[in-house]
């Protein structure tokens, strides 16, 4: 079987476990997932699984990009900040989505790895850096959308001031692995937050700082 035969058998699968978003379906058709999985599980890039790579982390499972992609509700005019870039994957979905995505990855060899990819992919509306995912991109907020693909224990309260008014963040909660949800909030007009669990989910932490030895 092909690559484009098992992405066709993947968004398939999508669509039956209930996204029905056909933006989200149509993005998740154009990025390519093997570009971004590591050369040893290549055979599994079209799985509807979640997949190692370097430094611990994760490339998400297919379903919950797609699921989050979804929560989010991007339009095209939007400026959304993606909190843990890891493979690039998800920032490769949202690029087909929004106007313009920033991405921050707390892991250098990681980031170089993504950005390698945005460029052969000629993602030109994605804008990344290194960065501490907890204190978000104060430079350019306020954010339309933000998406974290880690679990924090608490709602980060500065990507909560960086998030526009009316505006969406999707991210994964849970003081452990085995209690993690998806949760959607959304910033009312009067500042106060809304919050909502939409999935149980096992996301790796969300770890503040920079390490020094990557």
């Amino acid at each position: 079987m092909t690559d484009e035969s098992r992405k066709i058998r993947l968004i398939m699968e999508l669509r039956r476990n209930g996204i029905t978003d056909t933006a989200v379906l149509s993005a998740l058709e154009r990025i390519p997932r093997d570009v971004f999985v590591p050369d040893a599980f290549q055979d599994q890039a079209y799985e509807n699984i979640a997949l190692p790579i370097h430094h611990g982390q994760t490339i998400s499972q297919p379903y919950v990009v797609a699921f989050m992609t979804e929560a989010l509700k991007v339009g095209p005019r939007m400026k959304v900040l993606e909190v843990g870039t890891g493979s690039g994957y998800q920032a490769a979905v949202l690029s087909q989505l929004c106007r313009r995505v920033y991405t921050i990855e707390r892991y250098r060899s990681l980031l170089r790895d993504a950005e390698r990819q945005f460029e052969a992919l000629r993602l030109s509306n994605i804008t990344s850096k290194v960065a501490d995912g907890y204190l978000g991109w104060p430079e350019q907020a306020p954010f339309d959308r933000i998406l974290v693909t880690a679990a924090a224990t608490d709602l980060p309260p500065v990507l909560v001031e960086q998030l526009g008014v009316g505006g969406v963040m999707v991210l994964p909660m849970g003081s452990s692995t085995v209690d993690q949800q998806i949760v959607r909030v959304v910033k009312l007009e009067d500042g106060r937050i809304d919050c909502e669990d939409l999935l149980a989910v096992r996301f790796v932490p969300l770890v503040d700082g920079i390490p020094t030895d990557d």
